[in-house]
């Protein structure tokens, strides 16, 4: 635990170095604060903070630049943040005009939280059992082709196609769609239930196909992530590469978005993320509800000198907007 004169210090290092990228010395510590100490003291302050792992120095005449540990510490004693009232706004109108299905809505929520806070977003759309079927209907697109189209209670609209060897008539699909509805609807679809026999064997064959196709699908929450060109510009291109590459494997960025949460997280920094690639970076999460039930998870990549107040009040509010706004269709 630091006390209160070197938590001041350390504060004024993380937000200058924030804002200028520069290390700082004990002449800009000096500028943004009053804590009525003398520049030797804040000097001597500064040595015990670099001595207790909380900064480093990258020369010997340079300022200091926060460590990892210092920028935890500097989290863990923000209050919640707040969002300033145009940002807030511009939140509420961007829901109150969005519409449209699901999937378009989570791709223009990344693409709104990277635009406001300069840094790559990552939304994660509900897991699909974690919804419940809505609807289900076949389409007839040819003789032996169909379409699956699938409500979830989320919003989600699933659509596949089926191709069948049997020639269907309007009353073979009515008496299809009969049975698959009473089998799905109201269950999610790792859950739907086997239907019972129709007495009409292409209708059988036809309903077996849609459910298998239907509940063979990944139940992991699709990702959508904005702000591409934000991602960190760290170290090494090759790490910059290796993040590119993560960020297009959907399975690890929800487990690890996932884990960050499970640990009891809203913010993991450097190697707190468990992935070597992102050891130069930061991830500020939150997730969302939908209807009451568990839904996805809204996340934030960039540097560990990222603004993280902001990061935070961005993250909070965008992640209860985006619950109510899918809580009331």
């Amino acid at each position: 635990m630091l006390d209160d004169r070197k938590m001041a210090i350390l504060r004024a290092v993380v937000e200058t170095y924030i804002e200028t990228a520069e290390p700082v010395g004990s002449s800009a510590v000096t500028a943004v604060t009053d804590l009525g100490v003398s520049s030797a003291t804040i000097r001597n302050e500064l040595v015990q903070l670099d001595q207790q792992g909380y900064l480093s120095q990258p020369h010997t005449s340079a300022g200091r630049v926060p460590t990892d540990k210092a920028y935890r510490a500097f989290v863990d004693e923000l209050d919640e943040p707040g969002l300033g009232l145009s940002e807030s706004q511009r939140v509420k109108d961007f829901f109150d005009h969005t519409h449209g299905e699901i999937e378009e809505m989570l791709e223009r929520t990344s693409d709104l939280l990277s635009e406001m806070t300069g840094v790559t977003s990552v939304v994660v759309a509900p897991d699909r059992d974690q919804s419940t079927v809505r609807s289900v209907q076949l389409v007839q697109l040819a003789p032996q082709v169909l379409l699956a189209v699938t409500v979830l209670s989320d919003g989600t609209v699933e659509k596949s196609s089926i191709e069948t060897v049997d020639h269907i008539d309007e009353v073979v699909l009515a008496m299809a769609n009969g049975h698959l509805s009473a089998a799905m609807v109201g269950r999610s679809l790792t859950e739907a239930a086997a239907p019972q026999p129709s007495g009409n064997a292409i209708a059988d064959r036809l309903v077996d196909s849609a459910r298998a196709v239907l509940t063979s699908q990944d139940v992991a929450g699709d990702i959508y992530v904005g702000g591409l060109s934000s991602v960190p510009a760290i170290g090494a291109v090759e790490t910059m590469q290796e993040v590119l590459l993560l960020l297009e494997k959907q399975l690890v960025v929800v487990s690890l978005l996932r884990d960050v949460i499970g640990r009891g997280m809203s913010v993991a920094i450097g190697n707190e993320t468990g992935v070597d690639p992102l050891a130069e970076c930061s991830l500020v999460v939150a997730p969302y509800s939908s209807e009451g039930n568990k839904g996805g998870t809204i996340g934030l990549l960039g540097p560990t000198r990222m603004d993280y107040p902001h990061a935070m009040a961005a993250v909070a509010v965008v992640s209860q907007s985006l619950g109510k706004r899918l809580s009331e269709g």
